[in-house]
């Protein structure tokens, strides 16, 4: 039997039989000695290793009995954001070798491997099996460099943690799995404390638990309520409670007293593994070490609380007695983007929005600071909007500008404000629009936001806390079926409308064979789709669309048409364009969404014109 795995037996006997200290915070050491914020930690295994040992040391010598690598995101995924992605194995390698290196033969290390989260503003779900292959390449590494066990933290959702599961079965090394649980119980994907302990007690989990999340006193009912339904171990790696920013930095305020306390009591329901999270120092790691001293994991009690109910993504959306897809079917429904003014004053949006109220149109899309360029909010617009014209507003809700929290605040508003339909998007990221100083949060995509909507429909909230009450949005997504194949897209849009989405609005679309694919391929969703139409009106116009906006690629035939085209010329040219695409699609076209440029409502208004002729 080689050592480490000896080390990995011994660890598993010695968590059935006593408690074992794990070490606190890597980053809110590192830090407070002087690593910026936007330093890469995990790089500095490489370029700053004598700073990583010697926070394994204060560790060490403050008690912790489980050491962890300094690789919680050290995978492709998060390193190929800063160009480490070629460094993973050599990251890892070093994390590993580094703990092992001052933990010696008596203290455990634990391989620490973060969760699967994609760089922000990137769509692009992976498949199962890239996922395996990026935590295995992680996984791999540090068990080559000797690590006894992995700690698999933080993780919001138990796919991804089961794959990492049966990872650490292949590998022959036991797995500590622990979920981020928010206020009530459930991760920030729904998952409850219950639900999950059965999935990872199936999936070969070592010992499972919690840790970052809402502080000690939430993570102890977690704990309790995951005792109720199994028998293996428990973790616990609670934050130092809440923290405040204070000075340009966020401080975590519980004294190692009270978190050594909380310690204590976390391990009288059950946990046999207590260490700590964000805010944690080896004055927190010391404390608790005393507190533990000779302390025995307690027994497990009773039942715990009863399961909450958990969000139901996809489920259909409660929708009034009458939105503005009703008569879908029956005519062409006409939806017409207009775009909120860059300063307060609406007057010219507002008059277009009468126009085009008395011309008939279904309903007026509002875009949120399309191109990531500041405007005015398109909410309150869109109520004025209704109010002044009786014509329902969609507003385009982008995961760009709002964290997890506003976005739940934002949708509540917007629904006691009498806005009934979102157009869920991801957003252009802000670097697309170089507003200096501003950042893009993406702490959702447009997937996730229509899941979201979906759990607000279903009064909860995304975590699963209960509203009193529950929205009524028709929840919408985009598509673009601009690219050499749609495959792709297309798999993005079932996913979409699993997750709720009720009717779709494409990018613009210019070519006739695209629109005839869109309609075969779209079809068997059985969801309403308005096929995009942006009338050109000049070659410059043209140009820039085709090589400057995200999602709209214009045929070489259509700049053809349009070169050396401007003013009056241009206006028909377009118009002509748009009207072939029009009369091509005929009746197999239930609807459309019209977006004309720079806020021309009468050309919006001539092709209204040309969509009822083909169809009388």
């Amino acid at each position: 039997m080689n050592p480490s795995t000896r080390r990995s037996k011994l660890f598993l006997e010695r968590l059935a039989a006593e408690v074992l200290v794990g070490d606190g915070a890597m980053g809110t050491l590192l830090y407070s000695r002087g690593v910026p914020l936007e330093a890469n930690f995990e790089h500095l295994n490489l370029v700053g290793p004598e700073q990583v040992r010697r926070v394994h040391e204060d560790y060490l010598r403050a008690g912790a009995q489980v050491l962890e690598t300094n690789t919680f995101g050290a995978s492709s995924l998060r390193l190929s954001t800063i160009g480490l992605e070629k460094k993973v194995r050599s990251i890892n390698l070093a994390g590993a070798r580094l703990a092992r290196s001052v933990a010696g033969s008596d203290i455990f290390v634990a391989g620490s491997v973060g969760p699967l989260i994609r760089p922000r503003g990137q769509d692009r779900e992976l498949a199962p099996a890239e996922k395996a292959e990026v935590l295995r390449e992680q996984m791999e590494a540090l068990a080559e460099g000797g690590v006894d066990l992995f700690v698999l933290e933080t993780f919001p959702g138990l796919e991804d943690l089961e794959l990492a599961l049966a990872l650490a079965g292949e590998l022959g090394l036991p797995a500590v799995a622990q979920m981020a649980f928010m206020e009530g119980g459930v991760t920030r994907d729904g998952v409850s404390a219950e639900k999950a302990a059965r999935r990872l007690q199936a999936a070969g989990a070592s010992a499972l638990g919690a840790n970052c999340g809402s502080g000690p006193r939430e993570l102890k009912g977690v704990l309790a309520r995951m005792a109720a339904v199994c028998d293996l171990p428990l973790s616990a790696y609670p934050n130092s409670g809440f923290p405040q920013y204070h000075d340009g930095r966020y401080i975590y305020l519980a004294t190692p007293e009270y978190f050594a306390a909380a310690g204590k009591e976390m391990a009288e329901v059950g946990a046999a593994l207590v260490g700590g999270c964000c805010g944690t120092t080896p004055e927190h790691i010391r404390a608790l070490s005393l507190a533990l001293r000779g302390v025995r994991p307690g027994g497990r009690v009773g039942a715990g609380p009863a399961e909450p109910a958990e969000p139901r993504p996809g489920v259909p959306s409660p929708e009034p007695e009458r939105t503005f897809l009703s008569d879908w079917g029956r005519r062409p429904v006409i939806t017409v983007e207009l775009d909120p003014p860059r300063g307060i004053d609406c007057a010219k949006v507002l008059a277009g929005a009468r126009a085009l109220a008395e011309a008939g149109v279904d309903a007026i899309s509002l875009a949120e600071n399309p191109l990531a360029r500041i405007r005015l909010g398109n909410m309150a617009l869109a109520r004025l909007v209704q109010d002044e014209t009786g014509v329902e507003a969609i507003v385009h809700v982008t995961c760009r500008d709002r964290n997890l929290l506003g976005l739940h605040s934002e949708l509540m508003g917007a629904h006691l404000m009498g806005i009934r339909n979102v157009l869920a998007v991801t957003g252009d990221p802000v670097a697309v629009g170089g507003e200096s100083g501003a950042t893009s949060v993406f702490d959702l995509n447009s997937i996730g936001l229509l899941e979201l909507l979906s759990s607000l429909n279903g009064g909860r909230t995304l975590f699963g806390t209960e509203l009193r009450g529950r929205t009524g949005f028709l929840t919408g997504a985009a598509f673009n079926p601009n690219l050499p194949s749609m495959e792709g897209q297309l798999r993005r849009l079932e996913k979409k409308v699993a997750a709720g989405a009720r009717f779709v609005q494409t990018q613009p679309v210019y070519s006739v064979q695209v629109l005839e694919t869109l309609l075969e391929k779209t079809a068997p969703l059985g969801v309403p789709v308005l096929v995009g139409i942006l009338p050109l009106v000049s070659e410059r116009n043209a140009e820039f669309l085709h090589n400057e906006v995200p999602g709209i690629t214009l045929p070489e035939e259509v700049r053809r048409r349009m070169r050396g085209k401007q003013g009056e010329e241009g206006v028909q040219e377009g118009i002509a364009i748009a009207r072939e695409l029009i009369e091509a699609g005929g009746a197999r076209v239930g609807g459309y969404y019209l977006m004309p440029p720079f806020g021309r409502v009468e050309l919006a208004l001539a092709l209204i014109e040309v969509i009822r002729r083909s169809r009388p």
